[in-house]
């Protein structure tokens, strides 16, 4: 792969002085936008060459026409295809002819550009530094499109740092909310760096939904470079899912195109090749990838936290060899990368926090200060928030006496409903004991109304099949098992889980969630007033009685259910229930 691409330079090399003038020419027809589109198709697309030659003759022409802020557009792509010295002179280059340009986006670009070429070569503290000018003067133009980009570099600082909540915050807005940011390629960007985000954060479900919504995207099939990034991914999904044979596969295709074209993510690739291994337990094949990484970082000096991982297993690894030498090579290099680490990490730390989160916190302080000059203004201020707080207690405690209320007449209802429906079904089994099974199989409550609702593919004999099945598992209580699913109860019932959802959807206007939870909170409310001893269990045994996982789980669902609290419930019928309640109206103890 190497052999062709050199082949390949040497061939564009050795025809260039020949076809230099026919490309000018070429690209004389072409505006200053439609130049800029090409630069970043050839530059995104890995085709360095043709990047340089469309920058090249870009800053040629801005220089002939004396445009200044074309200039330092040439300037700006220019730099993109420089080793870091010289990207940084043109970049110097920029901001110095565009220092009394207003209204431009200069020198705001200038930088946020100057801010990720630190970043590539992994001097974090000035690429923060940049940032912040870079997010001051967006401000102060108001450029929105300028300060979204600001946000966003911050915040890979802020996922660097291990904080992929805030980070993904910002993604996460500006990927779906971002004004002006329209360009596919950007949008990408945001999508990747969220999907990162969301597999640190194991939210896995989001980042394999973006993971898929990447895949399709046409970008992805005519860029080979996003292609495999989304291709890595699936591999760090994979990861997460300990699918490590699968992930090893994913990586490696991903280390192959990125060494190709030296690009950093061959480390993120190799490092994770080397933890599916570990998944693995083949520590050798482990080892070998981590040293290839280390061979790779010693000689760039980039550095991520994850290599102290990297590292930390090969001095155990080499440890358990009883390898001395190799131990002590590798304390070494943790030890350097572990200084370098620490250092960014210790001034990323503070001055993220003093000159992004807290910009104006000085200017704050000086206006408390103006204001509590005197002790006149003092006290006023003093008063008036004493009188404040004293108002808002005020209201929590009738608040709380008004919910309060509202909760006990709820409970008190739903006491007298559940007695009058005990002395209804007492009632009607004296009169029907016999027939009661055969009724309940026959009848199906708005059966001719809601059959219509019922899809057709499902047909008569089997909804009815599944109604019955329905009455006996709520007969038998079978609801208060633990772990009970949707997919449990079709296999139980044999029948599929999408007619068994249809069916309760329709025929008991709720999905399967909501009908299991009122089956057993109703049962509660019943149980509750009928049996003393079951209402003085704990709140965690209650709901495991009920077949509740958790007891936060079934306190919700009661509150969600009846609009009161347990205990409030509890308390009433403990009330109405108490021998000096003249009003006792319940004959259950």
């Amino acid at each position: 792969m190497m052999r062709f691409k050199a082949l390949f330079l040497f061939i564009l090399l050795s025809n260039l002085l020949y076809s230099q003038n026919k490309i000018n020419d070429s690209l004389e027809t072409y505006s200053y936008k439609e130049l800029k589109n090409k630069f970043y198709n050839y530059f995104e697309n890995i085709k360095t060459d043709q990047a340089k030659t469309i920058a090249k003759y870009y800053l040629q022409k801005a220089k002939k026409e004396q445009n200044t802020l074309q200039t330092a557009d040439g300037y700006v792509l220019i730099h993109f295809n420089e080793n870091f010295s010289n990207a940084l002179k043109y970049l110097d280059s920029a901001a110095i002819i565009t220092k009394n340009l207003k209204g431009t986006i200069y020198p705001s670009q200038t930088y946020l550009m100057k801010g990720n070429l630190y970043y590539k070569y992994d001097n974090l503290k000035y690429a923060l530094d940049n940032y912040i000018l870079g997010l001051q003067h967006s401000k102060a133009q108001k450029d929105k499109k300028q300060i979204a980009y600001a946000n966003m570099n911050i915040a890979y600082l802020n996922s660097y740092m291990g904080k992929n909540a805030d980070a993904a915050k910002t993604f996460r807005y500006y990927l779906y909310n971002g004004d002006g940011i329209t360009d596919e390629s950007q949008h990408n960007q945001m999508r990747i760096s969220l999907i990162y985000c969301y597999v640190e954060l194991n939210k896995l479900d989001s980042a394999n939904i973006l993971i898929n919504e990447g895949l399709k995207a046409p970008l992805t099939s005519q860029n080979k470079y996003v292609n495999h990034q989304y291709i890595y991914y699936v591999g760090a999904y994979n990861l997460k899912l300990k699918k490590y044979d699968v992930a090893v596969k994913n990586f490696l295709k991903a280390y192959q195109y990125f060494s190709g074209i030296q690009d950093q993510n061959m480390n993120y690739s190799l490092l994770n090749i080397g933890k599916s291994y570990e998944g693995l337990k083949n520590k050798e094949k482990a080892v070998e990838n981590y040293t290839k990484l280390d061979s790779i970082i010693a000689k760039s000096g980039y550095t991520f936290p994850e290599l102290r991982d990297v590292y930390t297993f090969l001095i155990d690894y080499y440890k358990e060899k009883n390898n001395k030498e190799q131990q002590l090579y590798y304390i070494e290099r943790f030890l350097k990368v572990d200084q370098k680490l620490d250092e960014q990490f210790k001034y990323l730390s503070t001055e993220i926090p003093r000159k992004y989160d807290t910009p104006n916190l000085l200017q704050e302080k000086e206006d408390i200060i103006g204001e509590l000059k005197t002790r006149k203004r003092v006290l006023y201020i003093s008063v008036g928030i004493l009188l404040l707080i004293l108002l808002f207690i005020i209201y929590l405690y009738y608040k709380s006496k008004k919910t309060e209320k509202e909760q006990r007449k709820i409970a008190q209802d739903l006491i007298n409903l559940v007695e009058k429906r005990n002395i209804e079904e007492r009632n009607e089994d004296e009169k029907n004991e016999v027939s009661t099974f055969k009724t309940a199989h026959i009848e199906a409550p708005e059966q001719s109304e809601q059959n219509d609702k019922a899809p057709k593919i499902i047909s008569e004999e089997v909804t009815q099949f599944i109604l019955q099945e329905l009455r006996i598992f709520e007969s038998k209580e079978l609801f208060l098992k633990k772990g009970i699913t949707l997919a449990s109860l079709a296999k139980n019932i044999k029948t599929n889980t999408t007619y068994l959802s249809e069916i309760i959807n329709t025929h008991k206007s709720k999905n399967f969630a909501s009908y299991l939870n009122d089956l057993r909170i109703d049962f509660a409310l019943n149980r509750l007033v009928k049996d003393k001893k079951f209402r003085s269990y704990k709140l965690s045994v209650i709901a495991e009685e009920l077949g509740y996982n958790n007891e936060q789980a079934f306190s919700l669902a009661f509150k969600k259910k009846t609009g009161t609290t347990l205990s409030m419930y509890i308390k009433e019928i403990d009330s109405l229930n108490d021998p000096q309640n003249n009003n006792n109206q319940l004959i259950y103890k």
